[in-house]
């Protein structure tokens, strides 16, 4: 099988979706790499050349599979062809046309964010591998804008209080935004309407917020859609309770739909001047009804962060994270190195959202 790994085109993407290390990893395989398509994230050519790979100037012809992170633009769909495998993020529940697209083409695609939320796939699960870079930036982004300490400070001059930190939402990008926040030795609270994440929340040394809202978990481990009336009561708890924050992180956000407002207008008029919000589903609207997807805006003195895709400003472990999930779907498909799409299997066909042409 020879699988192709184009330079990543859109903007400001700097990932690649395969790195030289992942490369050892992938038995029977072929591996051809555009020329340039790691250096952004910190892989040169030479190091593709070390592994094995082969650097070619058009890794989307006389190729079995292509292997992006982002999804393929027009043109890029124009270049794949009946049959071909593609994998890469291509949001099956939102870009609907760029699925058709690939449909049209006879692409066999598979889509990252497809892949199930089973132990059998948890080697494959790029959503939790870069929602794990996106929390530990998120808090990086907090402690760089706040104008005072993350950790309590005892010096001549006196002793600094911690600042204190809240994140809402625990699935992985706010588990470790927890983490990084309390190794800087924020004071931190973590909120979440599954009951079931209470224990991992102070197993990480936070408190647990309880609001009184209580939401159960979807099979996907995401927290359901809460009704208007429940919505109401957690913003009601949470205008109360923000403005004894520095820092509120959120993470909440639902499959293929708007993300929930958790923060109104009104909390945000509450909080201290100097105070910060990352909100982490900007791509999707935000949790905070003031968040501006794309920039960092100042409202009464309150910094509300709303930058896009956080994994690729950290490409290279990004990349490193997301190439080790690439590289045991391929290992799934073709084990050895001989492509076996098993329809009956459920990472397969889960995964997969566009599939190739009928034979006359």
């Amino acid at each position: 099988m020879k699988v192709g790994v184009p330079r990543e085109t859109m903007m400001d993407e700097q990932r690649v979706a395969l790195v030289p290390d992942a490369l050892t990893r992938m038995t029977g395989m072929d591996v051809v790499i555009e020329r340039g398509a790691g250096v952004a994230a910190g892989f040169p050519d030479a190091a593709y050349e070390a592994a094995g790979a082969v650097l070619v100037d058009d890794a989307w012809t006389d190729v079995d599979a292509v292997v992006k992170v982002a999804r393929p633009s027009e043109d890029e769909t124009a270049r794949l062809s009946d049959r071909q495998i593609l994998i890469a993020f291509l949001a099956p529940l939102t870009d609907r046309a760029g699925v058709e697209r690939l449909a049209g083409r006879g692409v066999v695609g598979f889509a990252m964010e497809s892949i199930p939320r089973t132990t059998r796939a948890q080697t494959m699960d790029a959503l939790s591998s870069q929602a794990t870079v996106s929390g530990y930036k998120a808090v990086l982004l907090a402690a760089d804008r706040l104008p005072r300490f993350f950790p309590m400070l005892t010096t001549a001059a006196g002793t600094i209080a911690p600042a204190r930190v809240l994140v809402l939402g625990a699935g992985v990008a706010g588990l470790q935004a927890i983490a990084t926040a309390r190794r800087l030795g924020a004071v931190v609270s973590g909120f979440d309407v599954r009951p079931a994440v209470r224990e991992q929340v102070q197993s990480l040394g936070a408190v647990f917020l309880d609001l009184g809202v209580v939401g159960e978990e979807t099979e996907g481990g995401y927290a359901r859609e809460l009704t208007p009336e429940e919505q109401q009561q957690q913003q009601d708890a949470l205008t109360q309770r923000i403005p004894d924050f520095d820092v509120v992180i959120t993470t909440a956000a639902i499959p293929g739909r708007p993300a929930p407002k958790l923060i109104p207008a009104s909390a945000v008029e509450k909080m201290r001047a100097g105070s910060v919000i990352v909100d982490l589903a900007a791509e999707t609207g935000g949790n905070c009804e003031l968040t501006s997807p794309g920039e960092t805006i100042s409202v009464g003195g309150v910094s509300i962060i709303g930058t896009l895709n956080l994994p690729s400003t950290m490409p290279g472990h990004a990349s490193q994270l997301y190439a080790r999930n690439v590289a045991a779907l391929l290992q799934h498909l073709a084990p050895g190195g001989e492509l076996n799409l098993d329809w009956d299997d459920e990472i397969t066909v889960g995964a997969c959202v566009t599939r190739a042409k009928a034979s006359a």
